[in-house]
């Protein structure tokens, strides 16, 4: 490889010697071709890089707003305001990076990124999570596709009429009839499932905390009927991992599957012991009891 020769100082040295012509570029009848070539490699880097820096920005805003979530210490309709405050601003720049990759999936390009669009399942994840706490349901694919199609739109609107607040999550927002619609991102079968595999995690967590806090397992009193007012997170833990489990197995990466199975299974079972636990000893313990993790109860710990 050649380069430069330089002094003591580090200066490049001129060269004396007599200066060669610039090499002419040889172009034959391929070479219009080979730069065609060229030049929808270089847009295919420059949009993969667009769409992995947009899908890192909107899966680290997806966490913020399940970590918010994690904070409502009970399953009701209205959110406390602060919560729903940190939530509408979220959702707001989620929009607008969505809106900025919008035109760069569309058609075949849907899947052809579909990797680097991995952010869609931290999505649905917390739009599922949000749905959940307020309805104490899952929402399905058919009503979360048109949401996530309003969330896009939205980051197309002018300054001025950025949306202050998030789209009723509970009901499914219909696309408004226009000549020219903007672009717009629409949900895959495997963003939607993997989305609530990561889902009951969530729960499990959920139901780990409010059962330290209240004492008991969460539950909503959503539901007019005896049946739906004693439905707890126990039981739909029990309901979602028996649908998984009984899903016949997808085909393409089947490793991914089998991890998000495992893990699902583990959620499920942390959220068995725990309603076990509460209500076996549930009487022998106060409102608000925590575990105690001294090292006199740790497992191994000397008597």
């Amino acid at each position: 490889m050649s380069g430069f020769k330089r002094d003591r100082q580090g200066n490049a040295k001129k060269h004396d010697g007599p200066q060669q012509p610039p090499k002419s570029i040889v172009r034959n009848a391929y070479t219009p071709m080979f730069e065609q070539l060229r030049d929808e490699l270089d847009e295919h880097h420059d949009r993969r890089d667009r769409i992995g820096k947009a899908s890192r920005d909107i899966t680290a805003l997806s966490k913020k707003i399940i970590f918010s979530l994690q904070r409502v210490s009970k399953i009701e309709e209205q959110l406390p305001a602060d919560i729903q405050t940190e939530i509408d601003l979220r959702l707001a720049e989620i929009s607008k990076l969505l809106a900025s990759i919008a035109p760069d999936v569309q058609a075949i390009n849907r899947y052809r990124y579909s990797r680097s669009l991995v952010c869609l399942e931290e999505l649905v994840e917390a739009i599922t999570f949000l749905h959940y706490l307020k309805t104490q349901t899952l929402i399905s694919h058919k009503e979360l596709d048109p949401i996530v199609e309003d969330i896009t739109r939205q980051g197309f609107a002018k300054e001025d009429e950025v949306m202050t607040s998030a789209p009723d999550i509970a009901t499914p927002v219909l696309a408004a009839q226009e000549t020219k619609a903007p672009p717009t991102i629409s949900l895959t079968d495997d963003d939607y499932v993997y989305g609530l595999f990561d889902l009951t995690g969530e729960m499990m967590r959920f139901a780990t905390t409010t059962s330290a806090l209240t004492g008991k397992m969460a539950s909503g009193d959503l539901g007019g009927d005896d049946e739906s007012e004693s439905r707890d997170i126990v039981q739909d833990m029990h309901d979602l991992g028996s649908f998984f489990e009984m899903l016949p197995l997808r085909s393409g990466n089947r490793t991914q599957w089998g991890k998000k199975l495992e893990v699902m299974r583990q959620s499920v079972q942390k959220v068995e012991k725990l309603g076990y636990d509460m209500k076996v000893r549930g009487s022998e313990r106060p409102k608000g009891w925590v575990p105690d993790l001294s090292s006199n109860d740790q497992p191994g710990s000397p008597e």
